[in-house]
């Protein structure tokens, strides 16, 4: 049982994903103190508000704390703009790049009569009735 569970452990999909959960974790903490250092303060400048944690209501004493909804809105929206640029679509443009689809054997032809599309093996054209040649 302790040999299936290190196997299981060293296989390749569970460190790579414990790997990006660190990474990712590290990733987060970036962002957020770039949303709260940076981003906050120049939405500050321009609409008057200098930290969105302190926004809040109370209703029958009950305090919902929104501006801490706002300051996560913000980084998780810095975070799927970072990954979708800088990872899904350069990650996109290779796999175009490199894994392109061989060019397949075309399975109709046009019928020299008619011109509409019949199979390779035909015979007779469906459309006009016309006898054509057998591609081999």
């Amino acid at each position: 049982m302790i040999k299936d569970f290190r196997d299981f452990i060293l296989r390749g999909n569970v460190v790579d994903l414990a790997v990006a959960v660190v990474i990712g974790a590290a990733f987060g903490a970036v962002v957020t103190a770039l949303v709260s250092d940076i981003i906050t303060p120049l939405i500050a400048a321009i609409g008057g508000q200098s930290d969105f944690s302190a926004l809040r209501f109370t209703l029958n004493s009950s305090t919902f704390r929104y501006g801490s909804f706002i300051n996560a809105l913000i980084s998780f929206l810095v975070i799927a703009a970072v990954v979708f640029f800088l990872v899904v679509l350069p990650v996109n443009k290779l796999m175009e790049k490199y894994l392109s689809k061989p060019p397949t054997e075309p399975t109709t032809r046009p019928c020299p009569f008619c011109l509409s599309d019949v199979p390779m093996a035909a015979s007779r054209c469906a459309f006009c009735t016309s006898e054509i040649a057998v591609v081999a």
